[in-house]
């Protein structure tokens, strides 16, 4: 439980976007948040299959040696021995199939010009040669999952194609996945063909049942969505092990309105020369190129692969509400031209130069890829929810463009490189931001760091030339009136400060509080060995040594609180 907070600190209520005072420069220059909490490009009545009916039943059951059919009164059902093609091309009607049995040697392929659904009760369908389920439909699919039901392919299967025919997943569609049901559903991807465990050339939307989808060191990515992936309710539960793979990707949007999803990753980074624009490529838990959301649920990535991702994105994110917990403990790889090595830098976690040649060109090229929780090339907006992140090796949290955080919690600790990183502006106006760097700046910005409004921790752990807050040479750090401003390891050169900034000598390794007019203004626990911190806060009058702090009101990973706070000794700033 979060405890209200109060005055200049409301930012910390995850529900609230409370910015704090001051005047109007800078300009930080960003694009415009978005706190809506829209569910993508689904249709909300037509991916509900009770807004759709049907003109027939057909039920399919296999065993290990056949398939048997009822139900279907004008013959679009074929059936030779275990593999079923099912050809609706020539009737006006909307079929729903229910699949049942279990077969280590079957296939359902699927040719409709019309929407249908799919129901799985208790389905256990193996395919060694391929793809499980191949549905050529590009009208939308409904997936109902009732009970225990399980799809896979085998380690040699060879996915060959029937004339121009995709092949690209265990559980392949050409439309839109829609799946709902309160059952399982198991994929496993076990070829050496890089197909995934669930793809579609549309979209997926998850609302109700669990997905498991595991795909092993030769296959693909866990789930593919070209043109997004939406997770409503229900449960995702997927492993990836290949090199550059992805536990979800889409090549537009990735959105989490509810539900649970864990992903891990074990792949590292690899040449791709398949690509249109080949270059060496990393293992991420979410790829996605254009927009992701998280506005609810709980998502949780671990990635352990070298060079691995948390999430990445080609454009922007915002993080709007629920729950992101990712920790990334893979290695660098390679070093690049620019000597930025890092920690671990060789492919094998040695470091020093590694420079290799494309099979492309022959050309010698630039391979550094660097394991980052989050990483975007466009804006990165904070408005909700709550965000832990942790790297090993390099930045926990970084927006090639600007970011910018108005509400929620964020927690982000790198023991190499910078906690959090925008290369442009990067603006706090409310929340709880507790920033903690081993190796570089906690808090950096490459344009204008500028905090007015919520509660700011940053730990710089690295010693000079590195510190808590840092802006760019050319730019500025700006503290100002409606901040609470806690920091170790110092503050960038020449800073901006129109809320007076103080030095607090606390305990190292004990709470330590902020206190003002109103009261106590906010706990904090010193890292053991660091005690002189820079505060800044509305009203600060004092502080106050050995406080304690109520179990629920902690914030950040127990590292803040903004309520709770008792007791404690006073002390002068």
């Amino acid at each position: 439980m979060i405890l209200a907070t109060a005055v200049a600190l409301a930012g910390c209520s995850k529900d609230q976007t409370t910015t704090g005072g001051g005047s109007t420069e800078p300009t930080i220059t960003t694009s415009s948040p978005d706190t809506d909490t829209d569910s993508g490009i689904m249709d909300e009545k037509e991916d509900n299959i009770a807004n759709t009916s049907f003109d027939r039943t057909i039920s399919i059951s296999w065993t290990d040696s056949e398939a048997s059919v009822t139900g279907d009164e004008k013959g679009i059902v074929s059936v030779n021995g275990t593999a079923v093609v099912i050809d609706n091309t020539s009737t006006s009607e909307k079929v729903k199939y229910e699949l049942s049995g279990s077969c280590s040697n079957g296939s359902l392929k699927i040719y409709s010009g019309k929407k249908q659904a799919l129901v799985f009760n208790g389905l256990s369908l193996t395919n060694p040669e391929g793809a499980a389920i191949n549905n050529q439909c590009k009208k939308r699919c409904f997936v109902v999952v009732n009970g225990s039901n399980s799809l896979s392919d085998g380690a040699s299967a060879a996915y060959t194609a029937t004339g121009s025919e995709d092949l690209k997943a265990v559980f392949f569609s050409e439309g839109q996945l829609c799946f709902s049901g309160s059952g399982t559903l198991s994929v496993t991807a076990l070829n050496s063909q890089s197909k995934n465990g669930i793809a579609t050339d549309d979209y997926v939307f998850l609302d109700g049942p669990t997905l498991k989808i595991t795909a092993g060191s030769g296959a693909g990515h866990g789930l593919r969505g070209k043109d997004a992936v939406t997770v409503n309710k229900g449960a995702l539960d997927i492993n990836v092990s290949a090199d550059m793979k992805k536990g979800i990707t889409s090549d537009s949007l990735v959105v989490f309105n509810g539900g649970t999803a864990v992903i891990t990753a074990t792949g590292g980074t690899a040449y791709d020369s398949e690509d249109s624009e080949p270059d060496y490529k990393a293992s991420a838990g979410i790829k996605v190129d254009q927009v992701f959301k998280m506005n609810g649920g709980t998502l949780t990535i671990n990635n352990s692969g070298q060079g691995g991702k948390g999430i990445s994105g080609d454009g922007i994110a915002y993080f709007n509400g629920g729950t992101v917990r990712i920790n990334v403990t893979g290695k660098n790889y390679g070093t690049s031209s620019e000597g930025q090595g890092g920690p671990g830098g060789g492919p094998g976690g040695g470091g020093g130069s590694h420079w290799v040649s494309t099979r492309a060109t022959s050309e010698v090229v630039d391979d550094y890829v660097q394991a980052k929780a989050i990483k975007f090339d466009g804006d990165i907006h904070v408005n909700g929810g709550t965000i832990v992140a942790t790297s090993d090796y390099s930045e926990c949290i970084e927006s090639k463009g600007t970011l910018s955080i108005t509400a929620g919690e964020i927690y982000a600790c790198s023991k190499a490189d910078d906690a959090i990183n925008a290369s442009g502006d990067l603006s706090v106006t409310g929340g709880c931001v507790c920033v903690m760097s081993e190796g570089n700046d906690a808090l950096d910005a490459n344009g204008n760091l500028v905090l007015s409004g919520g509660v700011v921790y940053a730990v710089c752990a690295a010693g000079n030339p590195e510190v808590a807050l840092d802006a760019d040479e050319q730019h500025k750090l700006y503290i100002k009136p409606g901040v609470t401003v806690i920091t170790y390891g110092g503050l960038e050169r020449g800073y901006s400060a129109t809320q007076t900034v103080k030095t607090f000598a606390c305990t190292a390794g004990a709470w330590n509080a902020l206190y003002g007019s109103d009261g106590f203004i906010a706990a904090f626990k010193a890292p053991s060995g660091k005690s002189s911190f820079s505060v800044s806060a509305p009203g600060l009058s004092k502080g106050y040594k050995g406080v304690s702090v109520n179990e629920d009101a902690l914030l950040c990973e127990g590292h803040l609180a903004v309520s709770g706070i008792s007791g404690g000794t006073a002390s002068s700033l």
